[in-house]
């Protein structure tokens, strides 16, 4: 009786213990000029869709996110251009997180080296942060302090030259900062300057270096934002803002070479141009990208797994206004778009067979959601 009642306790501690592990946060930037806090956390069921909220953390324009790979550190910028103590600028901050409250703590802060950092990234190893800052047009290194935040900008890189919509172009402006899957390059998409810079980078020494050739030229006019890796790490794809279309690339160490250019947006669509993110599914057979403007749409493409190309396989609207960053859960199955102008997450479920998306009639409401992590 007894043996059979440790038994018991220790397969109840067991299950105990793997439903801990198994918690999955949706962590949630925003802007805050609006009635937004700042960064949100709410519980996710995986298997339903079904959420709560757990926490929230007051911090100015936190309108994009990155975890570090042990998912014990948030960073998050703030997309300002304003006087600070740190200079004229925005900044990046660094957050411990709680996995057993889903609550965050700020450790500190650091200036981001420009105006509207609007992009971070933390490196593999956790020990490197990278910063975007649009409306300078530059790119910041910081190096992170053994408690996890973040030290002085350890190097800069300032974007020069423009491109040909006045309007839109006159200087650079660096949209995002995206390592490559093995760690070693960084990638620097300009919306300015219709370039993708690419930069060596040597994780041990915390070093950036010029690559040869030192970026990808996009078409003029094209303006590029956002860039996403294929699994098997053999192409990568580029949303274009201005033009909204899709340049797709075969990579080999840092080096991207042109094998497709097409439309994001809807067939026949005539209206306002503004894609703005994109994903590959997490088995690597379909391309998600998202499209404001007046398309308000996310398009999907099927890859072609041996060439890397993309075929369309049709639209959804995004049933909102305005979807900015989107992302999938952590087990494939459910794409969540963050609809800025509409104040809500839509959670759509995923066809894993066609790539189609099924609106599941769940929302996250939320002031001016913008980007959208995981925490598992």
């Amino acid at each position: 009786m007894v043996k059979r009642l440790l038994i018991a306790l220790l397969l109840n501690s067991c299950f105990s213990i793997a439903f801990t592990q198994s918690k999955t946060y949706l962590l949630i930037g925003t802007y805050t000029s609006g009635k937004s806090e700042g960064i949100y956390v709410y519980n996710f069921n995986s298997s339903t869709g079904d959420n709560s909220f757990v926490s929230s953390t007051k911090i100015a324009n936190p309108s994009y996110l990155a975890v570090s790979s042990n998912n014990k550190m948030i960073y998050a910028v703030s997309e300002n251009a304003d006087s600070t103590k740190f200079g004229i600028g925005g900044s990046v901050s660094a957050f411990s997180f709680n996995n057993n409250n889903g609550t965050l703590q700020l450790i500190n802060q650091q200036f981001s080296g420009g105006k509207h950092p609007c992009y971070v990234a933390v490196d593999h190893s956790g020990k490197w942060v990278f910063a975007a800052n649009y409306s300078s047009g530059s790119a910041a290194l910081f190096p992170v302090n053994k408690n996890g935040g973040l030290g002085e900008i350890k190097q800069f890189i300032q974007d020069t030259g423009s491109g040909p919509n006045k309007g839109r172009q006159a200087a650079p402006h660096v949209h995002s900062a995206i390592l490559s899957p093995n760690n070693d390059f960084l990638f620097t998409p300009d919306l300015g300057t219709d370039r993708v810079m690419i930069y060596p980078f040597d994780k041990s020494k915390g070093v950036l270096s010029a690559a040869n050739p030192a970026f990808e030229q996009s078409i003029g006019g094209s303006g590029p934002r956002h860039l996403d890796f294929h699994p098997s790490n053999r192409f990568a794809y580029l949303i274009e803002e201005i033009s909204g279309t899709v340049a797709a690339f075969a990579y080999h160490a840092g080096k991207l070479q042109s094998i497709q250019r097409i439309s994001a947006l809807p067939a026949n669509f005539n209206g306002v141009i503004g894609s703005a993110d994109i994903h590959v599914s997490t088995d690597g057979k379909f391309l998600y990208c998202s499209n404001r403007g007046s398309s308000n749409s996310i398009t999907i493409f099927k890859i072609d797994t041996l060439t890397g190309k993309l075929t369309l396989v049709g639209e959804q609207s995004c049933m909102g206004k305005t979807p900015r960053n989107f992302n999938f859960d952590p087990t494939g199955n459910f794409l969540l778009v963050a609809n800025q102008q509409s104040d809500d997450i839509v959670i759509f479920k995923i066809n894993k067979k066609t790539g189609l998306l099924t609106d599941t009639n769940k929302r996250i409401t939320i002031p001016n959601p913008v980007c959208i992590k995981w925490i598992h």
